[in-house]
């Protein structure tokens, strides 16, 4: 039985800091994606995730695509994304994502996706038709994917990875402690094998963590010693900001010196490269990761 997080009333009356204030998506930019997206059809996890950094990377003309829809068969009691049973996945979605980041003329592309864990491959041959296809259309566009956990299914991973893609994610998004509560249908272990096979598999690695759920700092480092240990390359943290008043609630507001210190920490633990901030996501900067 999953839990439902506690909302308090003190969470509901707790204000932002300072330093968690964005700017308001504007600009000529920004309209044009937002143009794009509407026309193509097309899902991002800027919106479907109400990531406070859409205007900056809209505005740079960047987009993050989520593909196989936009309803999650997980239901983590972090995220903004829709949850329930998916409708019917469109083949020709590929085509449609490849087309758009052809014409948004990006030299980065970041794509995720939902969790289809009722599918047999979990989404895997989207997955690589989707890579394959936007590699054929803009040869010159580093890719980063941003995939799911495959619950131990490692053909549907190795399928989703070997289209060519320079950059492969797959977030822890919390400390093994609270696995149980911010991702009930999750598993610590798993995700960091998943990690590891990735990495043995030749790609390079990377993971999100957000801190603000109650995590120790001793948890946060070990969660880096684990990752190190288990071929992660590229590290982000960022601050959780609760997206409803049904989701979980924010336990702490992390301050920006402990980010910083939380980078220094990760560099020193062996991972090549730490994206630490209060606002960072996990496709925040991604043009920066694929050379590190």
């Amino acid at each position: 039985m999953i839990e439902l997080p506690v909302i308090s009333e003190e969470a509901t009356r707790r204000k932002k800091p300072d330093w968690l204030r964005v700017k308001l998506p504007v600009g000529k930019e920004y309209a044009k994606v937002r143009k794009l997206v509407d026309e193509h059809k097309l899902h991002t996890i800027c919106e479907s995730g109400n990531c406070p950094n859409m205007g900056e990377c809209w505005g740079a003309g960047t987009a993050t695509f989520m593909i196989l829809g936009n309803v999650c068969t997980r239901s983590c009691s972090f995220c903004a994304v829709a949850t329930g049973r998916p409708p019917e996945y469109d083949t020709d979605e590929p085509r449609r994502v490849a087309e758009a980041i052809k014409l948004m003329g990006v030299k980065h592309a970041v794509i995720t996706s939902v969790n289809r864990d009722e599918l047999k491959d979990k989404g895997a041959e989207i997955w690589y038709q989707t890579v394959v296809q936007t590699k054929e259309l803009s040869p010159a566009t580093t890719i980063e994917t941003l995939i799911p956990d495959v619950k131990s299914n490692w053909d549907a991973l190795y399928r989703m990875i070997e289209g060519g893609q320079e950059v492969v994610s797959h977030n822890m998004e919390t400390v093994g402690s609270l696995y149980r509560r911010v991702r009930p249908q999750a598993k610590y272990e798993r995700s960091l094998e998943q990690i590891k096979l990735t990495k043995e598999f030749g790609k390079r690695t990377k993971t999100g963590i957000m801190l603000g759920l109650g995590e120790q700092k001793e948890e946060v480092l070990k969660a880096m010693d684990d990752l190190a240990a288990n071929g992660c390359d590229i590290l982000t943290l960022g601050q959780y900001l609760q997206p409803t008043k049904m989701h979980i609630e924010v336990a702490e507001f992390i301050h920006p010196d402990l980010f910083a210190e939380y980078r220094e920490e990760g560099l020193a633990r062996g991972l090549k490269y730490v994206e630490s901030g209060p606002l960072v996501r996990s496709s925040y900067h991604a043009e920066r990761h694929v050379n590190v």
